[in-house]
């Protein structure tokens, strides 16, 4: 009987206890401290609005300033002073940006010297769709949530005087300026310059802006901050000025340092003010419409629902099994990072700011906005192209619609302006990628002519490939042709880059029947062998007199020191960077042995960096070599065991706008895009005993049968219920086979 109780009490738990939904295990403080750059701001997926705490500015107590070193985020895991929540941020980037528009809840007399007004914290807690935390110094509980366009804030306050202000003076952008003005008692609007991304000077937009509070302020009004002028020797110097209150002023107000405050002078113990805000790329109008359909009736409660509902609607299209605890959480919180960018950029209406015009357009489809395409091209649209088509096709149409625009793909896209950021030919070898996978539902058409265009254009009218010109006559770039100084000269990297965008426009034109162009830009692909230096068995630069650099180390540059040739990396971190021709490499060096021998030395020998692009797919290129397959499952392991963790620094490095996370994702499903531009996937073992993929092909299963813990070598593998003996399956062979399953043991051999 004791056991039919104990039986029945364990089922009665069971049923009590609410499933455990994708967005449970998901932990936005990941990746938050490491220079990982992501934030654990709320918003939705691919949302233009984010709302997030801002904790990296300079105060009066000891903590990390924006400004004396070098932080491209607006908040870090160990600084714990908050000086407000920053609107609109940029994810896993590595150039400051953006987070602007900061709203800031206090107590007491009114302060608007963010020096001083700012406040230590306590019980953070962050899930996707909603962050809160308590103000210390005013004894404030503090919650955001998030629509696509706009946010929705929730302060708690202490009895007697509150404030609620609005500086538009400070953010992470390096450009300053701003406008706010009066609507009513209760509602404010404006415009806040951003952008010089990364030092492009010519990389500026504004954002504009709605906010509402919803109970009317006992006064409000305007501050400015007023520069302090003293005569010293008949000379005048200007001091860091004092901020000025405008009352009686009911206008608008300009300037660099400015900002606007409502203050209630009774308060209730607990009384809670509402504050809402629109923003749009487009102007003040567009944002009140955005914040007018997508905020209407709801309560705070019923947003952050919604938003909850959307993460778990996109983080449910994969489904886990097995692995622990921790194993889930990086893996969701992987997947939530991969969704946030690119990001929309078009209003409800449909608006967008055009490519590099100043004009205002529209579209009919979902206009997206912040393309890190060197960094993207490698996994993340890949991942979009299998999981989420029905946004990469919005994607792919977006980078079209840019080109129509403004005559070129982007490189490195932000709200509409080219940042010129890295290098290369990204955007064409992304539309490949997708369209060797299937995806049409674009003009490909035009989207080829554009290929095209960079690829051949000459260096002096070509913006994205500037110094092509010796790379079409000789087959490489020298040193110095592009670059002044060759320690930040990037020749090298440069010409790796338009060899794998060429490999992606050869096998677009294959499938388009072009065949001739098929066979100039294969050809043109092979280029980085002129590299190849066998005396050192890396690629090498090449002087203007076509000989190989003579000062050379094959393992300097791997701690991102400037160096003649390779940009944020060393020869290692490049030569195998040719995943589109493993066995041309191969025979450069000497045979398959010669290859897998020197692959696996990066490795053992710490030239592997985990935390950036370029040698990103080093792991699964031993997978191309019979029998050496296992070097693929050992490595991978590794680098998720030691790399990605459940922790702030649980990314290795900036996370790239997703680019990291999406190499955890694919990496830990058992299945990774080696090649971009290729429709194939490397297998390797899967971390979890089953996947569930939900595609536009219906749903796709990995699973894996372990006979114990410490299984993590393949024994053998099934697709479609079918022996499988090669480690490359194509796209669509998984889409149509749809079971993919291995049976794992201990030992490699």
């Amino acid at each position: 009987m004791k056991r039919y109780i104990l039986l029945l009490s364990t089922l009665l738990a069971a049923i009590s206890m609410p499933a455990q939904e994708p967005a449970d295990w998901v932990d936005p403080f990941i990746g938050t401290t490491n220079f990982g750059t992501t934030n654990p701001g709320a918003l939705c997926p691919s949302g233009m609005m984010s709302v997030v705490p801002f904790n990296v500015m300079g105060s009066d107590l000891n903590v990390q300033d924006k400004d004396s070193r070098w932080w491209s985020a607006p908040y870090e895991y160990s600084n714990k002073y908050f000086t407000g929540y920053a609107h609109v941020a940029l994810s896993g980037v590595g150039c400051p940006e953006a987070s602007s528009l900061l709203v800031m809840p206090t107590t007491g007399e009114l302060n608007v010297d963010y020096h001083s007004y700012g406040s230590e914290y306590s019980d953070e807690k962050a899930t996707p769709g909603y962050f809160a935390n308590s103000l210390k110094k005013y004894g404030i509980k503090t919650e955001v949530t998030a629509t696509t366009r706009t946010s929705c804030e929730r302060y708690t306050f202490p009895a007697g005087k509150g404030h609620i202000l609005l500086n538009l003076g400070e953010g992470l952008t390096n450009e300053s300026g701003a406008t706010v003005r009066r609507v009513s008692e209760t509602e404010i609007e404006g415009v806040k310059l951003l952008g010089t991304f990364c030092y492009n000077p010519g990389a500026v937009f504004p954002i504009y802006f709605v906010m509402r509070v919803d109970k009317v302020p006992t006064k409000s009004g305007y501050w400015k901050k007023q520069p302090l002028f003293k005569g010293v020797e008949a000379e005048w110097t200007v001091d860091d000025g004092e901020y000025k209150l405008y009352t009686n002023y009911n206008r608008e107000i300009s300037g660099d340092d400015i900002g606007f405050w409502f203050t209630y002078d009774d308060l209730k113990e607990g009384e809670q003010i509402i504050v809402r805000m629109g923003v749009s790329f487009v102007s003040t109008e567009n944002a009140r419409e955005n914040l007018n359909k997508e905020q209407q009736s709801q309560s705070f409660d019923q947003l952050r629902t919604e938003a909850r509902k959307q993460w778990n609607n996109d983080l449910g299209r994969i489904r886990v099994t097995g692995g622990t605890d921790e194993q889930k959480t990086v893996f969701y919180t992987a997947l939530y990072h991969a969704l946030i960018h690119p990001n929309i950029v078009s209003d409800c209406n449909g608006e967008y700011p055009a490519m590099e015009s100043g004009l205002t357009t529209k579209s009919d489809y979902t206009r997206y906005t912040i393309f890190s395409l060197w960094d993207t091209y490698r996994n993340l649209h890949q991942l979009m192209t299998l999981v989420y088509p029905e946004r990469q096709i919005d994607m792919l149409r977006s980078m079209v619609g840019m080109y129509k625009e403004w005559g070129w793909l982007p490189r490195w896209e932000l709200y509409g302006r080219e940042t010129y950021t890295m290098e290369g030919d990204p955007a064409a070898i992304v539309i490949a990628d997708s369209y060797v996978k299937g995806l049409r539902d674009f003009d490909y058409k035009t989207a080829y002519e554009a290929m095209i265009k960079s690829a051949t254009t000459p260096g002096a009218e070509n913006p994205i490939r500037a110094d092509i010109d010796p790379y079409i006559k000789d087959g490489y770039i020298p040193l110095g042709y592009f670059a002044n100084d060759l320690s930040g000269d990037n020749s090298v990297s440069h010409a790796l880059e338009y060899c794998a965008a060429d490999y992606a426009i050869s096998q677009m034109a294959d499938s388009l029947g072009y065949k001739n162009d098929a066979k100039t830009f294969l050809k043109r692909a092979q280029s980085y062998r002129r590299y190849f230096c066998k005396e050192f068995g890396t690629l090498r630069p090449i002087t203007k007199d076509g000989k190989f650099l003579e000062d050379f180390d094959a393992a300097t540059g791997k701690n991102f020191e400037n160096i003649p040739g390779f940009h944020e990396g060393s020869a290692w971190s490049y030569t195998f960077a040719v995943p589109h021709d493993v066995k041309g490499l191969a025979r450069l060096m000497g045979g398959n042995k010669a290859y897998v021998k020197s692959l696996q030395y990066v490795f053992d020998e710490d030239h592997y960096d985990p935390a950036n692009e370029p040698d990103i797919v080093y792991p699964y290129l031993f997978s191309r070599f019979k029998g050496e397959e296992w070097r693929t499952q050992r490595e991978v392991k590794k680098l998720l065991d030691t790399h990605f963790k459940a922790a702030p620094n649980g990314i290795p490095g900036n996370d790239d706008t997703g680019t990291m996370s999406a190499w955890a994702v694919f990496s830990m499903m058992g299945i990774y895009p080696d090649t971009p531009s290729e429709p194939y996937y490397t297998l390797t073992t899967p971390v979890f005993d089953r996947v569930e993929i939900d595609t536009d092909k219906g749903t796709i299963t990995i699973e894996a049968t372990r006979p114990d813990k410490d299984c993590h070598y393949i024994e053998s593998m099934t697709l479609g219920n079918k022996p499988l003996r090669k480690y490359r399956i194509t796209h669509n062979e998984l889409l149509d086979k749809k079971n993919l399953t291995f049976k794992l043991k201990a030992q490699p051999k």
